[in-house]
């Protein structure tokens, strides 16, 4: 018999991986003026974006979404200081940004890999139901 048949890799739904802290990531000064894919090396358990620009920007989870009306707003930086999304636990493997200059991504990261998130039309839920 070859190979190991049983051996199941971790997947979406295997709670345990979100269920400890995530490895970091940090992406700072991400240049938005046009789309942009912000792909995650694992899976994430959350995310957070920081908006250092002064523009409100979009943030979405396809190209789709964040042409259409499918985004969130992250607000810009003012007097009162930078424009900080809430904490979304979220299992995503890329994130989509467009309005400014200057965005900080952090996130929380799985050991789960982006291809387990993965379907037909590629890595982003773009297509999906209410995202784009």
């Amino acid at each position: 018999m070859s190979g190991i048949s049983w051996k199941m890799d971790v997947g979406v739904n295997h709670v345990p991986a979100y269920q400890v802290s995530g490895r970091p990531f940090a992406k700072g000064n991400v240049d938005a003026s046009s789309a942009v894919a912000v792909q995650f090396p694992y899976v994430t358990r959350w995310f957070q974006v920081t908006n250092r620009s002064a523009n409100p920007i979009k943030l979405g989870f396809s190209e789709l979404g964040i042409g259409g009306t499918n985004y969130i707003r992250v607000d810009a930086s003012g007097s009162s200081g930078y424009g900080v999304s809430e904490v979304y636990e979220l299992k995503v493997s890329e994130i989509w940004l467009l309005g400014g200059n200057g965005i900080d991504v952090m996130a929380g990261l799985t050991s789960i890999l982006p291809d387990r998130v993965s379907g037909s039309i590629g890595p982003s839920w773009s297509g999906s139901a209410g995202v784009g």
